[in-house]
C-alpha cells in the first residue's frame, strides 16, 4: 500500500493559508497533516499545484511526486484533512484493515483507499485531482467505510479545529514523546528553556514548550498551548487558550487562540486573538486585532477568490480574528478588524477595515493603496532569510513570481484605486 495525499477542486477555498504550501503542510493544534500521515509507515506521494513542486521536492522530501501510476493499492487522502488525532485514528484504521472503499465529507471525497491496476484517466490537472477523476476509477462501486473525516473548507475552520482538537493533540504528542514535566502540566523537550517567575494555568490543558523554545520571565502560559521548536516568548508576553506556534517564531504581547507558522515575528506588544498568521510575517510594535464584533454577532468572512469574484461566508463563530498569508507585514499600531482577510506579500498601515489583496501597500486610512512589485519582495525575502541563518533558493525566487502573478485577478477585483 502507498497513501497518495491530493488537492481537489476546493483547495482555493483556503486562500491565502494554501498559496504558499500545499495544504497538508497546514499548522492546526500543534500538528500538520503530514506529521500524522508520517507516522502510517506507508510510503507516500504526492501531486501539488506547479509551483509548488520544487517546493514539495526540497522542503518535504519524504515525499516522491506522484505520476499517476497505480499499481499498488492507494490510500488517496485529500490533503485538506483536518490534522486531528480523531482523524488520524480513521486513517490508521483503513490502513489496518486494508478494506477497499471510500470516505465522503459531503460531496467532497475524504480519502479512498482503491486497489492496484483500475484502468482509467491517470491525467491530473494543475495539480488537482478533481470529483471526475475518482469517477474513472471506478469510485462509485467502493463501499463506504462508515467512518467520518473531517476537512478544511475555509481558513476560519483552522482556528476553530484548532480550538476544537489542540487538547487532543497534545495528549498524543505527551503520549508519544520524550518529554519532561517540569510543573504540572507543563512539558518540556530537549533544550527547552523556562525563565523565572513564569505563571502557568494547566486547568484547561496542557502546555507543550518544544526543543530549544525559550520561554521569557514573567510570561503568562494558559494551557492548551503548543511552542513550537527554536521559538522564543518574549518576557511578559501572555500566551493563552489554544495557541499554537510554528518553529521559529517569535512571540511577544498577548496572543490568544491562535495558530502561527514558521518564522513569523510578532515580538512586540499588542494583541492577536483567534487568528491564523502564515510564514515570514512581521507584526510591528502594537499591532492588534478585533476578534469579536461590537453586536456579538457570529463572525461572517468575505473571502477572496484567486479565479474569481468573493463569497461572504458565516463562520458560525462568534470570535474570529484575522487570517493573513504568508511575507505580509505591520507598520506600528497597525489595527486590523474582525474578521479580516489580509493576503500575501503586502505592507499594512494604519487601520485594516476591508480585505487586503496580495502584493500591495494598504494604507487605505491615507487614501491610498499602490500595487507592490514582485522585485520588492524578492528583496525583502532575501534580507528576512539572511537574519535567520536560511538561504534564499531559486525556487523562493520563483515562488514570490509566481505568486505575484497568481494572485493578479485577486488585485483587479478588489475595488481598490490601485497605481503604481
Amino acid at each position: 500500500m502507498k497513501i497518495n495525499l491530493f488537492e481537489d477542486e476546493c483547495v482555493d477555498e483556503l486562500f491565502p493559508a494554501i498559496a504558499a504550501r500545499p495544504a497538508y503542510a497546514i499548522q492546526c493544534a500543534a500538528k500538520r497533516l503530514i506529521d500524522w500521515v508520517q507516522d502510517l509507515n506507508q510510503p507516500l506521494f504526492g501531486i501539488v499545484r506547479p509551483h509548488l513542486r520544487t517546493i514539495q521536492e526540497l522542503d518535504f522530501p519524504m515525499i516522491e511526486e506522484w505520476d499517476g501510476k497505480n499499481e499498488d493499492s492507494t490510500l488517496f487522502v485529500n490533503a485538506s484533512t483536518v490534522p486531528s488525532r480523531k482523524n488520524f485514528e480513521v486513517l490508521k484504521s483503513i490502513v489496518d484493515r486494508n478494506r477497499f472503499g471510500v470516505v465522503h465529507a459531503g460531496e467532497r471525497i475524504a480519502a479512498a483507499l482503491i486497489p492496484g491496476d483500475v484502468e482509467g484517466d491517470r491525467r491530473h490537472q494543475n495539480g488537482i485531482l478533481s470529483r471526475q477523476y475518482f469517477a474513472t476509477r471506478n469510485i462509485s462501486e467502493l463501499n463506504a467505510l462508515g467512518s467520518e473525516l473531517d476537512l478544511f473548507h475555509y481558513p476560519h475552520d483552522i482556528v476553530r479545529f484548532n480550538l476544537e482538537t489542540i487538547n487532543d493533540n497534545l495528549a498524543y504528542i505527551i503520549a508519544t514523546r520524550s518529554l519532561t514535566e517540569v510543573r504540572d502540566g507543563v512539558f518540556v523537550a530537549k533544550g527547552a528553556q523556562l525563565g523565572e517567575h513564569i505563571v502557568c494555568d494547566t486547568s484547561a490543558g496542557p502546555i507543550v514548550v518544544d526543543e530549544n523554545a525559550k520561554i521569557g520571565p514573567y510570561t503568562f502560559l494558559s494551557g492548551p498551548a503548543y511552542i513550537g521548536p527554536n521559538s522564543k516568548v518574549i518576557e511578559h508576553s501572555a500566551i493563552k487558550d489554544a495557541v499554537s506556534l510554528g518553529h521559529t517564531t517569535k512571540i511577544g504581547g498577548e496572543v490568544e487562540a491562535s495558530i502561527i507558522e514558521p518564522y513569523t515575528n510578532k515580538q512586540h506588544h499588542g494583541f492577536l486573538g483567534h487568528s491564523y498568521l502564515g510564514s515570514w510575517i512581521n507584526l510591528g510594535a502594537g499591532t492588534c486585532n478585533s476578534d469579536l464584533k461590537n453586536t456579538y454577532g457570529e463572525v461572517k468572512i468575505e473571502y477572496p477568490r484567486i479565479n474569481g469574484v468573493g463569497s461572504k461566508v458565516t463562520t458560525n463563530m462568534q470570535f474570529v480574528g484575522c487570517i493573513m498569508g504568508d511575507y505580509s507585514k505591520s507598520a506600528i499600531n497597525t489595527g486590523i478588524f474582525t474578521g479580516k482577510v489580509v493576503g500575501l506579500c503586502s505592507m499594512l498601515y494604519g487601520f485594516v477595515t476591508t480585505n487586503v489583496p496580495s502584493f500591495v501597500n494598504y494604507a487605505r486610512l491615507f487614501g491610498q493603496v499602490t500595487e507592490m512589485p514582485p522585485e520588492v519582495m524578492i528583496s525583502t525575502q532575501k534580507r528576512m532569510f539572511a537574519r535567520r541563518n536560511v538561504k534564499q533558493r531559486p525556487c523562493d525566487i520563483q515562488l514570490i513570481n509566481d505568486l505575484y502573478g497568481i494572485t493578479r485577478n485577486e488585485r483587479q477585483i478588489a475595488g481598490e484605486p490601485l497605481a503604481l
